[in-house]
């Protein structure tokens, strides 16, 4: 799996005249190396434009404003250095004028007890806190490193960079998003309703359809038609599809074209399916292949028209850079109280799996038969890592996406990874 992708952050650096300006210069030097070294880009003033490349005066606020317009497409996130105390006015000014709407990430660079002269004190946590209370003051949502100060030449700056491109990523790949929600939630589902107005509100839009039409555009097509028989050798070579009828193969393959055809003619990036049990009573097969091939090429599809569960495995996908899935957070693993087991029915992406094979859902199958229930990913999943999201705590179900590199734990501690959460993108009222 490819790593996350890199992100371009609109880079602010602090200056205030009685301090040392010398330190503004070489600050300005060391958050560009640690932007490019964690693979990402930097658009920040240069020497020519302003003192040291630093924003201080409103004159330079308007010019670093003008540069990061310029950048407005390529821009992510924001992030503020300071070197030493900075001039709260000049930064939040600029932030302002540019008027990205993008997060924002302040650092402040620790003093040294050595060298805590006139010539190279820095004072910078005083002058990051002043400038988080400009920040509430202007309406500004920002966020925080980890440390109160940290050395962005170090690896726990690193961890701050790697996390606050997650929260870059999230925020622009929600951004004019469109949500296809395909069928009506089942009426035993009341855990999955919302607002389509508040997502409006937000710039998400939900674009529906009927699943008459869907399955009326699937009895359209012929078995010959060139999407279905595109779609058809996709799966095939997605998963081991022994033992499964041709006549079943098939229609998924319908299914998925169909699908994937309203999606692209509609702009749509990430869906959510009615399936129980409709589709298996009414069409004679699940979606979960289906599912499970959009949810690995990280365009997230969840059951039950759950369009928050969709969204909550889409904000974990732009996270992680990994395919996320849908998991039921089900029940104790023995009596150990910090674990325990996820379980889906399943529409998992390939990516989760230590081998995976189609099959019947065996669940459903005790309702409508065998014969209507074939689609599913059966397998088990790989021991790793996870990050989650837990969206919809009243049912016990968990969003889960892996972080980069691992992939989630079957057994899961939830208490210490409670504590690693991705969201910290808020204001600070402490400050």
């Amino acid at each position: 799996m490819a790593a996350p992708k890199s992100v371009t952050f609109g880079v602010i650096v602090g200056n205030r005249g009685f301090f040392p300006s010398h330190l503004a210069k070489t600050g300005r030097e060391e958050i560009i190396a640690a932007i490019e070294k964690a693979g990402h880009k930097a658009v920040v003033l240069s020497g020519e434009e302003s003192t040291h490349g630093a924003v201080e005066t409103y004159d330079e606020a308007l010019r670093c404003a003008e540069l990061f317009k310029k950048h407005r497409e390529e821009i992510d996130g924001i992030i503020v250095t300071l070197p030493n105390f900075g001039e709260e006015r000049g930064i939040v000014d600029a932030i302002r004028l540019a008027g990205l709407n993008v997060p924002v990430l302040v650092q402040a660079t620790p003093d040294r007890t050595a060298n805590m002269t006139i010539a190279f004190r820095r004072d910078s946590f005083c002058g990051k806190m002043s400038l988080s209370n400009n920040l509430m003051q202007y309406g500004i949502p920002y966020s925080l490193t980890a440390l109160h100060t940290v050395d962005p030449a170090t690896d726990k700056f690193q961890a701050d960079l790697a996390w606050f491109a997650a929260v870059a990523r999230i925020v622009r790949g929600l951004k004019n998003l469109r949500i296809g929600a395909i069928g009506a939630r089942p009426a035993a589902f009341n855990t999955v309703r919302y607002s389509e107005r508040i997502y409006e509100g937000h710039g998400i839009t939900v674009d529906t359809i009927d699943l008459s039409e869907i399955l009326g555009r699937i009895n359209r097509m012929t078995d010959n038609d060139d999407s279905a028989q595109a779609k058809l050798a996709a799966i095939k070579k997605y998963v081991t599809t022994s033992g499964i009828p041709d006549a079943a193969l098939l229609k998924m393959a319908k299914l998925g074209a169909v699908i994937d055809t309203w999606m692209t003619q509609n702009h749509i990036t990430i869906s959510a399916i009615q399936c129980w049990t409709s589709l298996e009573e009414y069409f004679g097969v699940v979606p979960c292949t289906i599912m499970s091939m959009m949810s690995e090429d990280l365009i997230p599809s969840a059951c039950e028209v759950d369009v928050p569960g969709t969204l909550s495995m889409h904000m974990l996908a732009l996270a992680s850079g990994t395919p996320s899935a849908l998991l039921d957070w089900n029940n104790n693993y023995g009596d150990d109280p910090d674990k325990a087991v996820c379980f889906h029915c399943s529409n998992l992406p390939k990516h989760f799996f230590k081998e995976v094979k189609m099959d019947y859902q065996a669940i459903i199958a005790g309702t409508v038969g065998i014969e209507n229930t074939f689609g599913t990913c059966v397998g088990q999943v790989k021991a790793g890592a996870m990050s989650y999201a837990a969206t919809r705590p009243t049912t016990g179900a968990a969003w889960c996406a892996a972080i980069p590199g691992m992939v989630i734990l079957p057994t899961i501690r939830w208490r210490r990874l409670a504590a690693r959460a991705w969201w910290r993108y808020r204001s600070c009222s402490r400050c």
